[in-house]
């Protein structure tokens, strides 16, 4: 039984091998967040060509890397809290099964293999992998437990990850690119707080200190500023580039429909208390998928015939 997330009686640990552990404590689950370096090259059309292609593929292992890195960095620091926890403790390093400084040697060797892949691709890549672990160190260590700045900072990580594609493949960000990423992360942020809060109920605060200033009402206003300001740029944007081409065939006007249903359906689901792993809620909800799938459709053909 457990208690607002905090573990109850023990359900038996499952036995991991040191390899096995390191692999999981890295996370590979949640490299598909690293697919958004996908976003300004795909968006800019420019994945077509085979340089550009490899140097997004570049950053993308890049970010996988010191992703990982930092997730190590974070269940050290978290080691004792995770183990109160009822899903939490069973992370290899909460659960005994990888040491501390196993894991912290592992976190520096990522680190420096992420940059040393982004410096091979070109150097502001490298500029935007460091930036990304000094701000995902800082968060572990600081932004974390400071109300708003927590959230801001996790939304920051998910927008280097953009920055990093235009980067690798040498794109211009346009304005309303830049801020539909950016408070479409702030969302995504957003709702792995509101689905903390409501899986540990009245035991949050004791959990993490932070999630006493979000109350309910607070994260419903969070959640309407984010998504509301992601409609409306994404409808400036798309008409933006609608204008830049001479297409008969509003593609782009066309994909607002399908990106306003998946953004709606995806408030809906962080008003239930999902959105805590956001990578598996987008590929396990139907209706996420049909969306997304018919957005893509819809803005790659306009990409196409631009």
């Amino acid at each position: 039984m457990t208690r607002g997330g905090v573990a109850g009686p023990a359900v038996p640990v499952r036995h991991r091998s040191l390899p096995v552990a390191l692999l999981v404590a890295c996370r590979p689950k949640q490299w598909v967040k690293n697919l958004l370096v996908v976003a300004a090259p795909g968006a800019a059309g420019v994945l077509g060509s085979a340089d550009d292609a490899l140097a997004t593929a570049a950053a993308f292992v890049a970010f996988c890397l010191a992703a990982s890195a930092t997730y190590l960095l974070n269940d050290v620091g978290d080691v004792e809290a995770d183990r109160r926890h009822a899903t939490k403790r069973h992370r290899p390093i909460a659960a005994g099964q990888l040491p501390a400084p196993v894991a912290l040697a592992a976190a520096g060797i990522l680190a420096v293999a992420g940059v040393g892949v982004g410096l091979a691709v070109r150097w502001p890549l490298a500029l935007v992998v460091v930036a990304y672990v000094a701000l995902t160190t800082s968060y572990s260590k600081v932004f974390k437990h400071l109300v708003v700045v927590d959230v801001v900072a996790l939304a920051s990580g998910f927008v280097l990850r953009a920055v990093a594609g235009a980067v690798a493949a040498d794109v211009p960000i346009s304005d309303w690119f830049f801020i539909v990423t950016s408070f479409g992360s702030l969302l995504m942020a957003v709702g792995k707080r509101n689905a903390e809060v409501v899986s540990l109920g009245d035991d949050a605060g004791s959990h993490r200190k932070v999630l006493d200033g979000y109350t309910p009402g607070f994260l419903a206003h969070l959640r309407s500023v984010s998504s509301g300001v992601v409609l409306v740029a994404y409808c400036l944007w798309a008409f933006e580039r609608a204008e830049l081409t001479d297409m008969t065939v509003p593609w782009y006007q066309m994909s607002i429909v399908p990106f306003t249903a998946a953004i709606l359906r995806y408030a809906q689901l962080l008003d239930a208390g999902e959105g805590g792993a956001p990578e598996e809620l987008v590929l396990r909800d139907r209706m996420l998928l049909v969306a997304g799938g018919v957005w893509a459709l819809l803005f790659g053909v306009g990409v196409l015939a631009a």
